[in-house]
């Protein structure tokens, strides 16, 4: 495990998870709007 906490540090963990939690939001919130508009 200590080989891929080496290749993988925290932080790297840490800011995809961040990314992908922004990402989620982003589409949400651009979903929302086509859903919106097209009502």
């Amino acid at each position: 495990m200590s080989d891929m906490e080496e290749k993988f540090p925290r932080a790297l963990w840490v800011r995809l998870l961040v990314y992908l939690a922004v990402g989620h939001l982003f589409a949400a919130f651009v979903w929302f709007l086509f859903e919106a508009g097209a009502r």
